[in-house]
């Protein structure tokens, strides 16, 4: 005969209340992703929306990608753990790590960001054709915060002896690579600086004609973008994630598509130690 036991009995409804508690709270879990806002909130929509979906399926969490405003947003949202994961250049990757007292991880970057590069533009007919032929000009940089469109140009400005507060005629931001090629198109600044990749897209995608518009200086090679997480994050979801992310086939067509919208040939594992040359260019241009 089995004797009743009340004081058992309500702790076994407890723990089942707990176990099916978390279980619901598992499941409704969301993990939140965001970028820098490198290009119009409807261009990032477009492109990180199917990595979302494709890491919801390899997280077996549901996933959010949610837009920001500006590349200082993007910093804060990590740093507070307002969201998981982050698409950051090198410059706001540097921000978010002294801003956490370096709470940072960086978990992947594209094969690309080894090795990446910025491009001055100029409309063709502007009788600019080097650096120095910017003395004197409107000049556009995208965000403030941005690496490959303002950091890294005013770093090899600098170099070239060319400083943009005292040598150009007018500097502005557009806050985007995207609105930096509309200004220099437009008529509103004589030549500017960006991404290169945003400028290979917009020439493949014919957003643009090179014969009004074109490079008229790249610069040199420089590590940039990566997807970073929070320190406080588990070890075991952020191996998950860089696992995803390394995990991305051009082989499959539906990953190789993926790949394509976020500009990659592949995704690489990277550390902090990549991008301590940039935080060395930013304090050098008194960014930092």
């Amino acid at each position: 005969m089995v004797s009743f036991s009340p004081s058992r009995t309500f702790k076994a409804l407890m723990t089942c209340a707990v176990l099916c508690f978390g279980g619901l709270s598992h499941a409704q879990q969301v993990f939140r992703v965001t970028t820098i806002p490198e290009e119009a909130a409807t261009e990032q929509i477009r492109k990180f929306t199917p990595l979302a979906n494709y890491l919801e399926k390899q997280l077996g969490v549901k996933v959010e990608f949610t837009p920001v405003n500006d590349y200082p947003a993007a910093v804060e949202s990590l740093v507070n753990k307002k969201v998981d994961l982050v698409w950051f250049g090198g410059f706001t990757h540097v921000q978010a790590q002294i801003r956490s007292g370096g709470k940072i991880v960086p978990l992947a970057q594209r094969e690309e960001d080894t090795k990446f590069q910025s491009v001055f533009i100029a409309k063709t007919d502007s009788g600019i054709k080097s650096l120095t032929d910017m003395k004197g000009k409107q000049v556009s940089f995208g965000s403030q915060s941005s690496t490959s469109g303002h950091l890294m140009p005013r770093s090899f400005l600098l170099q070239a002896n060319i400083n943009p507060e005292k040598d150009f005629r007018r500097i502005a931001y557009s806050g985007a690579h995207d609105a930096t090629i509309a200004s220099v198109v437009s008529g509103k600044v004589d030549a500017a600086a960006l991404d290169i990749t945003v400028w290979k897209k917009f020439v493949s995608e014919n957003k643009v004609d090179t014969k009004a518009v074109d490079v008229f200086y790249t610069t040199a090679p420089y590590f940039n973008y990566n997807w970073s997480v929070h320190a406080d994050m588990p070890v075991a979801m952020q191996d998950k994630i860089k696992a995803a992310l390394l995990g991305l086939n051009p082989a499959n067509p539906e990953q190789a598509e993926i790949l394509k919208l976020n500009r990659a040939t592949r995704y690489l594992a990277t550390t902090p130690e990549n991008y301590k040359g940039l935080e060395s260019a930013a304090r050098s241009a008194g960014l930092l």
